[in-house]
C-alpha cells in the first residue's frame, strides 16, 4: 500500500513538471486589460462640451454668432465704402453692384453701416453683459454670506435701486457724452443698472451655499471674507452665471437698440443697430432696404445667442435631456 502511494505521487509530481515545461514554453500572453482599465475618466468641461455638441441647434447658433462676430471684425475690408462716407451720387439707392445693400437717404452705404453698428453693438452688448456678471456676482454673494444686520441692509438698498427709473438715468447719461464717447457711457449705464435684478437671484442662490461644510472650516481657519466669496462661493454659481452673461449680451443688446431707436442712444456720425432702425422706419415706404437689413440682422443675432444659451442650459443642467455624467 505504502509502495503503491509513493508510485502514485511521482507520477504526480512528474505530470506538474511537463506541465509546467509546456507553460514554459508558450509565448506569454499578454494581460487581459481589466475593466478599470478600459475606463476613461471624462473632466467636467469636456463633459459639458459633448452635451452642448449634442444639441445641433446650439451648435448652429455658436457658429452663426462667430460668423457675425468676424462679419463685424472684418467685414470693412471688403467694401470701397466706410460708414461715414456718403455717396452723394446715389441718395436712397436701391441695392446694386456698387452698393450692395443699397444706400439711405444720405447716401451712406447700408454694408459698410450695418457692419460698423453690429460691431458697435456687439461691443456694448459684451462689456455691459461682463461687468454686469461680476457686479451682481460679487454683490449678491457678499449680501447672502454676511448674515445679520448688513444682509437686511444689503436689500434694503437692492429694493430701492429697483425702483429707480434706470431707462431715463441712462439716457440723460448718454445725452451728456460728447466727442464720440456716447457708447462707452451707454455700456457704463446698462452696466450700472442692469445687476441689480441679477444680484438679488444670486443672493437667494447662494443662500444654499453658505452653510456648507467648506464655507464653515474656511471660516474656523480664518480665511478671509473676501477669499471665501471669490474662491468658494462665486464659482459655485459658475454655470449659472455663464448662461446668464451669454443671455445678457442679448439683453444689452436690445436696450442699447431701444435707446439708440428713440434717439437716447448713440448719436451721429457714429452707428449701431439701433440707430439704423431709427433711421430706416421714416423711410420704410420709400426705401424698405434701410429698415429691412439692419432688422434681419438683429433677428439673427438674438436668435443665435438664444439658441447658445438653450444648448449651455442643457449642457450644464444635471437634470438635461443630454445624458452622461463627470467623474
Amino acid at each position: 500500500m505504502i509502495e503503491d502511494a509513493d508510485a502514485q505521487s511521482d507520477e504526480v509530481q512528474q505530470a506538474r513538471q511537463i506541465e509546467r515545461a509546456e507553460q514554459s514554453q508558450q509565448p506569454d500572453q499578454p494581460e487581459r486589460p481589466t475593466q478599470q482599465d478600459d475606463f476613461k475618466r471624462t473632466g467636467r468641461l469636456m463633459l459639458y462640451v459633448r452635451r452642448f455638441c449634442r444639441r445641433p441647434s446650439a451648435v448652429v447658433g455658436l457658429v452663426v454668432l462667430v460668423i457675425l462676430i468676424f462679419f463685424a471684425i472684418f467685414g470693412a475690408k471688403f467694401s470701397q465704402w466706410t460708414y461715414d462716407d456718403p455717396d452723394f451720387a446715389a441718395l436712397a439707392s436701391p441695392p446694386s453692384a456698387e452698393h450692395w445693400l443699397g444706400t439711405t437717404v444720405g447716401g451712406g452705404d447700408m454694408y459698410a453701416m450695418i457692419v460698423r453698428g453690429l460691431g458697435r453693438s456687439l461691443t456694448i452688448g459684451f462689456i455691459s453683459s461682463i461687468g454686469t456678471t461680476v457686479i451682481a456676482a460679487l454683490i449678491g454673494t457678499a449680501v447672502a454670506f454676511f448674515e445679520g444686520w448688513f444682509e437686511k441692509v444689503g436689500m434694503w438698498v437692492l429694493d430701492m435701486l429697483l425702483v429707480v427709473p434706470s431707462f431715463l438715468l441712462i439716457a440723460l447719461i448718454v445725452g451728456m457724452a460728447s466727442g464720440g464717447s456716447d457708447w462707452v457711457w451707454l455700456a457704463i449705464g446698462l452696466t450700472a443698472f442692469g445687476w441689480i435684478g441679477y444680484a438679488r437671484t444670486l443672493r437667494t442662490l447662494t443662500l444654499s451655499l453658505r452653510d456648507r461644510e467648506y464655507v464653515r472650516a474656511a471660516k474656523f481657519m480664518g480665511v478671509p471674507s473676501f477669499t471665501i466669496i471669490v474662491r468658494h462661493l462665486v464659482p459655485n454659481l459658475g454655470s449659472v452665471l455663464v448662461i446668464n452673461t451669454v443671455l445678457g449680451v442679448i439683453g444689452a443688446v436690445n436696450s442699447e437698440t431701444s435707446l439708440s431707436f428713440l434717439g437716447l442712444g448713440i448719436k451721429a456720425p457714429d452707428t449701431s443697430l439701433g440707430t439704423l432702425l431709427n433711421a430706416g422706419q421714416s423711410v420704410v415706404q420709400t426705401s424698405p432696404w434701410v429698415l429691412l437689413f439692419p432688422s434681419i440682422v438683429l433677428i439673427i443675432l438674438t436668435f443665435s445667442v438664444q439658441l447658445i444659451g438653450d444648448g449651455l442650459r442643457d449642457a450644464i443642467d444635471p437634470y438635461s435631456r443630454s445624458t452622461g455624467k463627470a467623474k
